[in-house]
This record gives structure tokens, sequence and C-alpha cells, in this order.
């Protein structure tokens, strides 16, 4: 397997979603251009194990992605087979066993000759009464045990997937690994690195982490969205893999999308806090030297990550049942919308208050509302226009699905009993929330099982050493300029990419050229980037930042602190996610020389 370069073979891995409900077009493009040996998917978060372990609730046989059967891999089972290149995903949810058989059964309906193993001992739920006795609280937020758990897993490592392709395994089926995993389980495989080849462990995850969010390394989401071209036909990204440890990020030929040292960047700081300090289960990496180089259009070769021994504890995350929310968008339209809308939604709240009075319900447990169109997501920043059409995004909680649905049904009556220029709701839900508790769990209580040909394996428990024996992070050092005379707008000398990181975020600032870097550290202090974000901080208190150096990306990374309030599953912002957070910081003003001001204008 693999191609070959003089003596050195390289590894061609296509990656064909970000999650399980990415395009259905990534498969059959990868399978036409990608001239691949293996084909990665990625489908977990948080919320997605919240999803499946409500399916398997309802469903004992249910609890993996159904897609990668109906829409990934399916369909082409004919056409991997005939190429012979291998796929690896983690769509096994909480149940890789169930998706795996249903494989099986595809494959021999199909005729076909696949070999499929499955990775188990992720899951945790018959350890959720032992792991609430030992008094765990959540790592970022510190709150107790959560009661009515719907998943919980560890997140496991890469080995027990090489272990998978080591006997023979076509498609390897996993539950929740860790992201990465996906792409270092295959370069293990194929390259013989071990467990103490920390740098190429380290490599190996760089290379997973650029590849498994689909196209956001290939020009999806990028900061400057017009040099990308078509994003109908965008491609998704191709990882050329060597035993050095370095890759080349590109796509098929003929497709849209762009691969830049900008878009690069931006993805290997998407959701990373210290990129000195990037914990995995195989290793501890330090992306913070990483080193970029623009081979050829659309070919950008990837080098210099580090590792050092990795953590005896696995991070392992614990999906619960909080409740139900009811969410209810309404359009105002005319003079003053947004001070109609605030109005309006008082009223409803209230009215929806004293139905749960009537009925002897208890109170709402949370009530928000978020105007979507008159720039609330960018509190002090927002543009002074008097907007002439808002959305009303209306969210209550509470804890039974009878008073959510309360809220419902009465706030119709907005349309006809309250604001002028209200029109006709554009969608209300009410569905159970889901909270996310998430901790660290000593190795040793894990043992990863790999069952291929109906025989299941021990695999041996993971290696690690206390995070105690940890360097402390550096942090960003301000280095003196010389003071600036003209203030320009971040955007023109960085790119940016944020995301969502539990109750947190994370935004990279990347300098366009290197000579831009100075003055970006002399005015992005931790400090002032706190009072930029403080519409977002904890009952409007600037957020704690952290800010880390990343040298070889000629980069700063921000770690915004309690300002996603419920994580991505339970936060009412308009941008849980925390995909549009950078958005709001490209007007940040940099003090910078007049001559570079007037370059910059050239």
């Amino acid at each position: 397997m693999g191609t070959a370069t003089g003596d050195q073979k390289i590894i061609r891995i296509g990656g064909a979603t970000a999650s399980f409900s990415d395009t259905a077009l990534s498969v059959p493009q990868l399978l036409e251009g990608g001239r691949l040996d293996y084909l990665i998917f990625d489908y977990l978060a948080e919320g997605s194990m919240g999803i499946f372990g409500r399916m398997q609730a309802a469903d004992p046989n249910a609890g993996y992605g159904t897609d990668f059967l109906t829409v990934h891999v399916g369909p082409h089972l004919h056409e991997i087979a005939s190429q012979g290149l291998k796929v690896v995903a983690n769509a096994g949810g909480v149940n890789p066993s169930g998706l795996a058989a249903a494989l099986e059964q595809m494959i021999q309906e199909e005729g076909l000759s696949l070999n499929v193993a499955y990775v188990e001992g992720d899951d945790l739920r018959d350890k959720v009464e032992e792991l609430r006795g030992a008094g765990l609280r959540d790592m970022f937020v510190d709150t107790p045990f959560p009661d009515n758990v719907v998943s919980a897993n560890a997140y496991l490592g890469a080995f027990p997937i090489a272990a998978a392709l080591a006997e023979g395994a076509d498609i390897v089926i996993t539950g929740r690994v860790v992201d990465s995993a996906v792409v270092l389980g295959p370069l293990i495989h194929e390259f013989g690195w071990g467990e103490d080849d920390l740098d190429l462990l380290s490599a190996g995850t760089l290379a997973g982490h650029l590849l498994e969010c689909g196209a956001q390394v290939s020009g999806g989401t990028f900061t400057d969205w017009r040099d990308v071209p078509d994003w109908a036909n965008i491609g998704y990204p191709i990882g050329e893999c060597h035993a050095d440890g370095s890759i080349v990020i590109t796509k098929p030929e003929g497709t849209g999308g762009l691969v830049s040292i900008g878009t690069v960047a931006e993805q290997i700081l998407y959701e990373v806090s210290d990129p000195a300090d990037y914990i995995v289960a195989d290793v501890r990496c330090d992306f913070s030297q990483v080193r970029l180089e623009q081979m050829a259009d659309n070919h950008v070769r990837v080098t210099g990550a580090k590792g050092r021994a990795p953590t005896d504890t696995y991070k392992a995350c614990i999906t619960f049942d909080g409740g139900w929310r009811s969410v209810a968008y309404q359009p105002i339209i005319g003079e003053d919308a947004a001070e109609k809308a605030t109005r309006q939604a008082e009223a409803l709240f209230a009215r929806a208050r004293k139905l749960l009075r009537a009925r002897n319900l208890p109170d709402f447990t949370m009530t928000d509302n978020i105007l979507i169109g008159g720039e609330a997501s960018f509190g002090a920043h927002a543009n002074p226009v008097g907007t002439r059409e808002v959305i009303s995004k209306l969210v209550v909680d509470h804890p039974d699905q009878e008073g959510a649905g309360i809220f419902a049904r009465e706030q119709w009556a907005g349309i006809s009993g309250m604001s002028v220029g209200t029109s006709i709701n554009l969608g209300t839900t009410v569905l159970p929330m889901t909270g996310v508790f998430l901790f660290l769990l000593g190795k040793q209580g894990i043992t990863p099982t790999m069952t291929i040909n109906g025989v299941t394996h021990e695999l041996p428990v993971a290696k690690g050493v206390p995070a105690s024996n940890a360097e402390p992070a550096e942090l960003i050092a301000v280095i003196p300029t010389e003071a600036g005379d003209v203030s320009v707008d971040l955007v023109q000398l960085a790119w940016a990419r944020s995301g969502d990181k539990g109750h947190l975020f994370n935004v990279a600032v990347i300098a366009r050229k290197p000579e831009y870097l100075p003055y970006l550290k002399a005015a992005l202090t931790p400090e002032a980037v706190g009072k930029w974000y403080r519409h977002l901080g904890p009952d409007g208190e600037v957020p704690r930042v952290d800010g880390y150096d990343v040298p070889g990306l000629h980069a700063l990374n921000f770690v915004i602190h309690d300002a996603l309030t419920g994580g991505i599953n339970a936060s009412t912002q308009l941008d849980p996610a925390a995909k549009g957070m950078a958005q709001m910081l490209l007007r940040f003003p940099v003090p910078i020389p007049s001559a570079l001001a007037a370059e910059l204008d050239s």
C-alpha cells in the first residue's frame, strides 16, 4: 500500500467528513480523484454522543451513524473494494458493534469480501455509579457529577486502530476515540511507529487534526473567503503522509477550494488551547514550532511537530438529560424592530409563566431572547444602525416537556396581539436538553478491545505519566515595538479562526507576514482581548483570557474562558459553536507606523 518517491513510501489519506451530517459529495469526489490509500471519517463530538446515546435508549440496536451505511460508505462499497483502499471511521458512536454488524451484512449482500473490525472499551456507562461515588467534578466549570446519564465515554487513542489494520481489517469502526486518531492509527500501522516515537506520534496527530475537519483545511471557513473559488465543488483534503512525520496537504485536481499557508495555519490552531501542549491519548503535542511551506498551488508542506510522553489519563465525557428546551423564531419588521422584539419577548415570557402557575408547574429555569439581525453578537462593537428587521430567537428551558410545550404554543400570540410587524413564525422546536460533563480518567481502568472475524482481542492498557510532570505553559510575551501612529483593522494584518471548546472558545490570530507579528502582539494583549469580548463574559464581567505564542506560524492563540455558558449543546447564543467569534475580532484596531499603513493601502 502507498506510493513511493525514490525509496520513500507516501500514504495518501482523504478526509471525507467533519461531522456525521457532512456532505454526500466528498466520498465520490475523493474516490474519483484522490488515488487514496485510506479514507477517514470523523463523526463524533460531545453533542453527537448525546444524540447517539438517546437513539440507543429508544432502540438498543441503534446508537451509531446511519449515514455511514446509507450516504458515505454503503453506496460506494464496490468502488472502495475495487480500489483496495481502507476506511477508518469513528461512526460507531455508542454502538460500534451494531454498526459493524450492519455493515458486514451489507457487504455480504453485495457479494464483496471486506474485513470489518471494531474497537470498543471507551464506553463507561457500566462504570457510572463507580464514577459518581468518586466525587468527580467537571474539569472546566467544577459542577458535580450529573444524574440521568445519556452517554459516557473515554477518548481512546490510535493504537487499537493500528492493531485492527495489522489483523487485516479493510474497514475499522470505532466509538469515541480522539478525533485525530482516525489518521494516526493508519500511520502507526503503515510506518511502524511505536509508543516511544513521540515526535512522530505528534506529527501524525497533527496530520489527523488537519484532515479530520474535512474542507475546513482546504478553503472552508477561511478568513479570506473571496479568494476561495467554487464552494459548490470545494475539494476535500488529501494528506500525503511521509514516514518522517511530514505531510503535504492538497486536494483532488480540478476541484474548488484552496490549500494555502493561510487555510492550513487556521486549521492547525482550530479548537486548540495551548499550541505547545495539545494533549491527546497517545502523546502531548507541541505545535508551536510547526512550519508551513507552499510547495505549489494547493500543496502545503507541514513539518516541525514535537512530542512528549502522554499523560496517564484519558479525557472523558458524559452527556446527560438536562430537561427540555423550547426555541421559537419570530420575524419582526418595521421601525424600531429591535425595541419591539425586546418588549414582545418579555411579554411572551410573562404570559407563559402565568400559564405555568395555573397548572401548578415550576418556573422556567432560563429564558433568553437573542436578536438576530441586530448585531447583538458583537456587543459594544456592533454597528449602530437602526435595523428595521430582526428575527427574535426566543429560548426557554423547563424541567418538563409540558412546561416547554406551553411556551411553544403561547408564543404564537405575538402575531396578532403584540408588536406590529410580527410575521409568521419561522420555526418552533421542543427538544430534550443535553448537558456535558468533562473529566479525566486514569488509563489503568480502561482495557481497549478490537474485534475482527468474530474474535475479540484485549489490547494493552495505554501508557502515560502524571500530568504534573509537565512544564508550565509559555504565555504570550509582549515584545516592545515602535509606537504606531495609525490604527488599522486586524483583518488587514492577519487571518483569524475560532472554535468552541466546551464552555470556552479559542481565537487564533495568524500574521499575514512575519513582520506584522510584533504589532499584533503589542495590541492584542490578553487583557485587551478580554475587554473586546466583555459582552460574552459571565454577568457582564470581562472573561479570563489566556494567550499563547505560536512562533512557527507567526501567530497568537487566545483562550476565552466561561464565554459559552452551557457549551455547544446548551448555549443560547446565536453561535454556540464559536465559528464566528474570530469574525468579531476582525475590526480590532492595531496601531502601526504610517509608512506600513501606506504599504497596506497601496
